[in-house]
């Protein structure tokens, strides 16, 4: 009986907070979005293999947003009016269960996919982990460009299957590897996403910010914040990373950061 109180009280607080922060979000689209042309994920993203004409019209129906870290992009079960594309930053998807506990289950990293097509309801919570900037489509145009536009279709298909390779693959890495390989995982997928997007070789020395407090991490990987904290020193000791504060990555070698995650060297789907 607690519980179903806990979880009507949680709806209801959620439901206000909606509310109130639907409207602050919908002010903070950017006046200048950027040129498809010149887009820093041009060729990774779900318009990666349209020509010239279809550029044209998705800038027809374009815009951009906003978000700050901490902030809600869109709450499970809301009607979703828009999809689009992570340019920059690093958000969560979060399913909540009927108790008020909640697992996050995926992270949207630049050039990630945001919404689905033909369905009208968000099927998790989507919060920026970061500063995000996203370029969103307004759904209805979206879907029938679509219809008119095999290579967004062909784009967007693609991309579904390897959101479902790199699921089945993370199923791997929960179940099946210990704390220092989850660690080590998780690294190497956001070294080998950052250089892909900064077309960058993963080879040698790769610095980036890591976009997740170690609360986070802990979260993600069914960690405990000390074991987490413990790996990441264990880690630094060797050798296979090296930390300015917490967040500042530096990756040596990242074949070794590979072994260590008890991948191959291809990297798998997550790149």
């Amino acid at each position: 009986m607690t519980q179903i109180k806990t979880a009507r009280i949680g709806t209801s607080i959620r439901e206000a907070v909606n509310r109130t922060v639907k409207p602050m979000l919908n002010e903070r689209s950017l006046s200048n979005p950027v040129d498809c042309s010149e887009c820093p994920i041009r060729h990774r993203a779900v318009c990666a293999r349209c020509e010239s004409d279809e550029l044209e019209r998705l800038e027809e129906i374009k815009y951009y947003r906003k978000f700050e870290a901490g902030q809600t992009v869109i709450w499970s079960g809301d009607r979703m009016d828009f999809v689009g594309s992570v340019v920059s930053g690093i958000a969560t998807l979060t399913q909540t269960m009927e108790d008020g506990r909640t697992q996050m289950v995926g992270l949207l990293l630049p050039s990630d996919f945001v919404g689905r097509p033909g369905r009208a309801n968000a099927a998790y919570d989507v919060v920026a982990t970061t500063d995000l900037v996203m370029c969103c489509f307004r759904k209805a145009p979206f879907e029938e460009q679509m219809r008119q536009t095999p290579h967004i279709a062909q784009r967007l298909l693609e991309m579904t299957l390897d959101e479902l390779d790199a699921a089945r693959e993370w199923m791997l890495v929960l179940g099946r590897k210990t704390a220092r390989e989850k660690i080590a995982s998780l690294l190497s997928i956001i070294a080998r996403r950052d250089a892909s997007i900064n077309m960058r070789n993963v080879t040698g020395n790769i610095v980036f910010d890591l976009p997740l407090t170690r609360e986070a991490m802990a979260d993600y990987l069914g960690l405990t914040l000390e074991t987490v904290s413990r790996q990441i020193s264990a880690l630094r000791k060797d050798g296979v990373i090296s930390l300015e504060g917490k967040r500042h990555v530096t990756v040596p070698d990242m074949q070794r950061l590979l072994d260590e995650a008890g991948d191959d060297s291809d990297g798998g789907v997550f790149a």
